[in-house]
């Protein structure tokens, strides 16, 4: 009986010495389209200046982003107070060194394009955080919006998990 439990303890230890060195070996300090794909979920803060004056704007949302860089997901704001509800479709670009870009197309429930975002990204925390900065919002009509927009989105489930490595 004893020995039974020391193998099932040493049989542990081992499995999990053997999880802890793989999850080091799939990242190595270096971001890919590879270690940042996965499910996100986000909040996003700030200020956006109209013809008619500068409104507060807050969203939340949550976003799947592929291996290939493609995003999907869906986000709820407050703009002025008015809520606003939209399908969220888009690409992320990734840099070795973590920063990158994505580009993020926001559609009313009956699929029309109201606005893209671009936003520059930087990847923390062993890209299980990313931080952005909308750097323009542009209407398909061609009209640019100002803002100042920041978000924080935290990786709720990885790629690996969603079995995409």
């Amino acid at each position: 009986m004893q020995y039974n439990i020391v193998r099932k303890v040493f049989f542990l230890a081992t499995l999990m010495l053997s999880m802890a060195a793989v999850a080091s070996a799939q990242y190595d300090g270096t971001c890919s389209n590879a270690s940042v794909a996965g499910t996100w979920g986000y909040t996003e803060t700030g200020t956006l200046y109209l013809p008619t004056g500068a409104i507060p704007y807050a969203s939340v949302g949550s976003y799947t982003l592929d291996i290939a860089g493609s995003l999907s997901g869906a986000r709820t704001a407050s703009a002025g107070g008015n809520i606003i509800t939209a399908t969220v479709k888009g690409t992320a670009t990734v840099n070795p060194d973590c920063t990158g870009t994505l580009t993020v197309g926001f559609y009313d429930k009956s699929g029309n394009l109201q606005n893209t975002a671009v936003k520059a990204v930087v990847y923390v925390d062993n890209a299980k955080q990313a931080l952005t900065i909308i750097t323009t919002i542009f209407y398909p009509n061609g009209l640019s919006l100002t803002a100042v927009l920041t978000t924080d989105a935290k990786k709720v489930f990885s790629s690996s998990i969603l079995g995409w490595r």
